[in-house]
């Protein structure tokens, strides 16, 4: 599956939403950056209050604030992680409605072992 991001370049219905191709290898984390490959994210009746436009935000731009991945590189001066690590956000940037992202790295959360961000398989 290419790498994508789903993104609004104006207010209104489902309809506004479009999916964009993104370039992984193209996203180099800048200082205090990570570039996070997303297994999970979270959606939420905000999206829908920005993305009509009831709730103002910039345009263009992503949508979603929540997620949870795996660190794939890491910029300058990022401390307490490193490529591999499993880690979570719950404060934006918005954004999370993407494959791969890029990242504040003091927006994220180190995530145990025992925290799954994929939902277990079902036994038939």
């Amino acid at each position: 599956m290419a790498d994508f991001r789903l993104i609004v370049r104006q207010t209104g219905g489902p309809e506004v939403i479009e999916q964009e191709p993104i370039d992984a290898a193209a996203l180099r984390p800048g200082k205090g950056e990570v570039r996070l490959r997303q297994s999970a994210i979270g959606l939420n009746f905000i999206d829908t209050y920005q993305r009509s436009g009831l709730y103002k935000i910039r345009l263009p731009s992503g949508l979603g604030a929540e997620g949870a991945g795996t660190i794939e590189a890491a910029g300058e001066d990022v401390e307490g992680f490193a490529v591999g690590d499993r880690v979570a956000y719950g404060t934006g940037p918005l954004g999370a409605y993407a494959t791969v992202r890029l990242m504040p790295a003091d927006h994220l959360v180190a995530l145990p072992d025992d925290i799954a961000t994929r939902p277990p398989r079902r036994r038939c």
